[in-house]
């Protein structure tokens, strides 16, 4: 580069740009005062150092930053004797500007907050330091909190705590029926007596660390807490050492957060004071295994009748599942506790759970696989009624109340297990004894299994008497003995009930009435006409029933549904066969009712039954004409019930079994009368009349009492499978079934069994045994008192006439009736044919449907729709089937 296009070499004083600004003008704002300006540096905020230091470092901006580095910051502090102000002059009555901001003042606060030196948003944002000071000071105080709660809390002695008291269970006269469900049925072991498999059983399906944990589990107690947060039940989460804390404080078993906190501290205390030897033989020894056994050595011999220390893997597994709830996994079942745990139930649920268990002891190393390859089946387990006190009925009736209380959410099944509870039942103690006699009676002069094995065995009776003016349940059979026969006859047993469902369908023709079948479906539903039992129906053997809109009724094979009556016989005189509803109900005729349910409407039919006192999930769908005549199960408890809205003139009041329960405490419950009107009085009063009927000269003479008015109906099923009586006085409703039903309970997929031949007889029948046992009872049962009539019922709706009138076909004879004037061979036509039946006068009413189930001699339900022959069609739609009824 040539020498003369060299930059020269800057002066240094700054550089070019200092020169400028030394030629330049006075300048406004943060400039440097122009050379030889009036005035002292320090008016511009720089005193001579900092003019020295702008020239040595080549620039003011580099002289401001150097300021900075050494002064801490941009802004300085005032000096003494200066104004404060950032442009203030060098003395003290120098013409500073004032620009900086007041300093803040000299007291210092504990707590700076909000922070006094900080302005806008930042004022509210607590420094590090405070946050940091108020976690340490959290975090001490709950350790404090932590360390008093621990030094307060004691470890719980098992022998002292964990004790039961008894339920005293009385009669409805106030008098002690059975002291039990509460007592203690423990025997304390060593460790050295319970088989290592069973300790490891509940580790590796409870609390796999627990050889190493601490007693707790943070994480489970997070779970726990966060949910009893949101308003949830407390969950579980706890450890082996948690769970023998719980059952060791059995003076304190409240969900609460603060006792779940107490339980974790205790915790914390055992887990630190005992060995894990002393807390494993203290859970095993405090658990509660179901059938009323606590305790490992209990459980042995409640379920197995041997001593714990002879336990092997399986039944350790399977006692295992049993701690998980033993309402839910005892192979015997708890129906009485809740529907759902039936035998069959609970022994899949078993089974898996024991599996599991299983299958986990070999994860974790503490079985072989070829140990555990012996284990696949529930281990075989005795009668789980050793209580001679519950033998008898009693023993169902204490289920029956324990049921009631769970179900109404008076007491839990733990509180019941913990006892200490007077329990007043409703049950007459003297009626117990005469409706169990009346049940053995007949089945010891009729039933005779050693005679007639095939036809006599399994036979199950169920009965309930229920009080129409209260509800209250005041007598059960429930079967032949609560210690031998653990399923409640009296509650649901899956017999279906046949006809004995007729008086609802009645009811809801006389309630909501019949749908015009002239309009649309949806004017149908608003134009109806109220029913009288004087109303007119076919009772012709093999109706074609119809829909609302007239159309024939067609399965889902689009084949016609032919309804038999019993016996295949046709009611009321040919050709119409039409026969009041009255007559229809007397002789149990099944066409007449089906076609009433389905001219009222099969959801109205369902309706009735409901607001009767039957129970929705009981009863079966409504998409089959069979609906109408009983294919559904409801208990005989709920029949009672049902039929004793009836009595007491539409008035229903739902069943109950307990009518007060106290504590030491006071009185935690007492039954309130509720009454709901679910039929007007001149509804309930007719379907009352037309029953009085049935029992006057109809199916059920039977029942008859003397001197007493009597109303009850008859019902038996498809197949022979159940046949039932249902009935009542002004006093007293009853029900009684019976059925054939095979009592092993550990056989899955049991049947109902036909009836055919049993006791003798040809066919059971609601008219034979069943009403035997009812009238039997009900003599006993209401001597002495004084005999009610009904109400005299009202007169209500209006005649329907919906018999179809039929029409003739012309026979050959007809067609040769003319006059001639000689006597010809045609002539022999002219007088009648004889006929296979008088049902077959037209050529209608001959159709060939082939053999069909009919029935009882009630008129139950017939399982056998069959459809009229056509050329190219099959003949019927088989036996049996959802459409009458199940086959089984």
């Amino acid at each position: 580069m040539s020498e003369h296009r060299r930059k020269p070499p800057q002066p240094q004083g700054g550089g070019r740009a200092a020169a400028r600004r030394g030629q330049s003008g006075s300048a406004s704002g943060r400039r440097a005062a122009p050379r030889g300006a009036t005035g002292s540096p320090a008016d511009y905020g720089l005193g001579q150092g900092a003019i020295d230091e702008e020239r040595q470092y080549g620039g003011r901006a580099e002289a401001r930053r150097a300021a900075q580095r050494n002064a801490g910051g941009r802004r300085r502090a005032a000096e003494p004797g200066r104004a404060g102000g950032r442009g203030g002059p060098g003395g003290p009555n120098g013409p500073g500007r004032g620009r900086g901001r007041t300093a803040p003042p000299g007291r210092k606060r504990i707590i700076d907050y909000p922070r006094a030196d900080k302005y806008g948003a930042a004022r509210w944002l607590p420094s590090w330091k405070l946050v940091t000071g108020l976690f340490i000071a959290f975090f001490g105080s709950m350790v404090a909190v932590a360390g008093i709660a621990y030094a307060m809390v004691g470890v719980p002695d098992l022998a002292k705590t964990a004790k039961a008291q008894n339920n005293v269970f009385y009669w409805s006269n106030n008098t002690e029926m059975v002291a039990t469900g509460g007592e203690t049925n423990r025997q304390i072991v060593n460790l050295s007596q319970i088989p290592k498999n069973m300790q490891y059983a509940v580790i590796s399906q409870e609390n796999k660390t627990f050889e190493t944990d601490s007693g707790i589990d943070p994480k489970g107690i997070a779970r726990a807490v966060f949910n009893m947060a949101r308003g949830g039940e407390t969950q579980g989460g706890s450890t082996i050492t948690q769970q023998y804390v719980k059952n060791a404080m059995l003076d304190d078993q409240s969900q609460t957060v603060s006792r779940k906190f107490k339980e974790i501290f205790v915790s914390i205390k055992v887990g630190a004071t005992k060995s894990k030897d002393e807390i494993m033989a203290g859970y095993l020894n405090s658990a509660y295994y179901g059938r009323g056994a606590y305790g490992i050595q209990a459980a042995a011999r409640a379920y197995f009748n041997e001593d714990a220390v002879d336990l092997n893997a399986g039944q350790c597994a399977f006692l295992a599942a049993m701690l998980k709830g033993a309402t839910y996994y005892d192979p015997a079942g708890a129906t009485s506790l809740d529907q759902s745990a039936t035998p069959q139930a609970n022994q899949r649920r078993a089974l898996v759970q024991m599996q599991n268990t299983l299958d986990k002891m070999v994860e974790y190393g503490h079985l072989s696989a070829t140990e555990r390859a012996k284990f696949t089946k529930l281990p075989a387990s005795q009668n789980p009624r050793a209580n001679n006190e519950l033998s008898g009925q009693v023993g169902y009736l204490v289920d029956l109340a324990k049921a009631y209380l769970i179900s109404n959410k008076v007491l839990t099944a733990d509180q019941l297990q913990q006892g200490g509870y007077s329990i007043y039942t409703t049950f007459d103690k003297t009626k117990v004894k005469e409706l169990e006699a009346s049940v053995k009676n007949v089945q010891k002069k009729n039933i005779k299994p050693k005679q007639r094995p095939k036809t006599d065995t399994h036979v199950q009776f169920g009965g309930a008497s229920v009080d129409p003016r209260s509800g209250a349940i005041k007598a059960i059979y429930g079967g032949e003995d609560a210690t031998k026969h653990f399923t409640n006859n009296a509650d649901v047993t899956g017999a279906q009930v046949g006809s004995t469902f007729k008086p609802f369908v009645l009811a809801a023709a006389m309630k909501w009435g019949v749908r015009d079948k002239s309009l649309g479906p949806e004017q149908a539903q608003d134009e109806r006409t109220q029913v009288s039992p004087k109303s007119l129906y076919s009772g012709k053997n093999k109706l074609k029933i119809e829909d609302y809109d007239k159309t024939i009724w067609k399965n889902e094979k689009g084949e016609e549904w032919l309804q038999t009556n019993d016996g295949n016989e046709s009611y009321g005189s040919p050709p119409k066969y039409q026969i009041d509803l009255r007559e229809a109900m007397r002789e149990s005729v099944n066409s007449a009712y089906v076609q009433l349910g389905m001219d009222v409407g099969l959801d109205k039919v369902k309706e009735a039954a409901i607001d009767a006192g039957l129970k929705e999930n009981s009863l079966a769908g409504t998409n089959y004409p069979s609906f109408s005549i009983g294919i559904s199960d409801p208990s005989a408890i709920r029949m009672a019930g049902a039929y004793a809205t009836f009595a007491s003139s539409g008035q229903r009041r739902d069943p109950f079994s307990v009518s007060k329960v106290t504590s030491k405490d006071g009185t935690l419950f007492t039954h309130a009368d509720k009454p709901v009107e679910a039929f007007t009085p001149k509804v309930a009063d007719n379907v009352t009349d037309v029953l009085r009927t049935v029992v006057e000269k109809g199916t059920g003479t039977n029942a008859q009492l003397p001197g007493r008015e009597v109303a009850g109906k008859t019902g038996t099923t498809d197949g022979n499978k159940s046949a039932w009586f249902v009935g009542y006085t002004p006093q007293l409703s009853t029900s009684i079934t019976m059925f054939r039903y095979d009592d092993d309970e550990t056989k899955k997929n049991r049947t109902f069994l036909e009836m055919y031949g049993t006791g003798g007889q040809e066919k059971i029948h609601g008219a034979s045994f069943p009403s035997e046992i009812w009238h039997d009872y009900m003599e006993e049962a209401l001597k002495g008192q004084e005999a009610l009539k009904f109400n005299t019922p009202e007169p209500i709706g209006e005649v329907v006439n919906d018999v179809p009138t039929p029409t003739p076909t012309p026979t050959p004879s007809e067609t040769l009736t003319s006059p001639t004037p000689t006597p010809t061979p045609s002539e022999t036509l002219t007088s009648p044919t004889p006929s296979t039946s008088e049902s077959c006068k037209f050529s209608w009413q001959c159709t060939d449907t082939g053999g069909t189930d009919t029935g009882g001699t009630d008129g139950g339900v017939t399982s056998t729709p069959t459809a009229t022959e056509s050329s190219g069609n099959s003949r019927g739609n088989g036996n049996g089937g959802i459409f009458g009824g199940p086959t089984g």
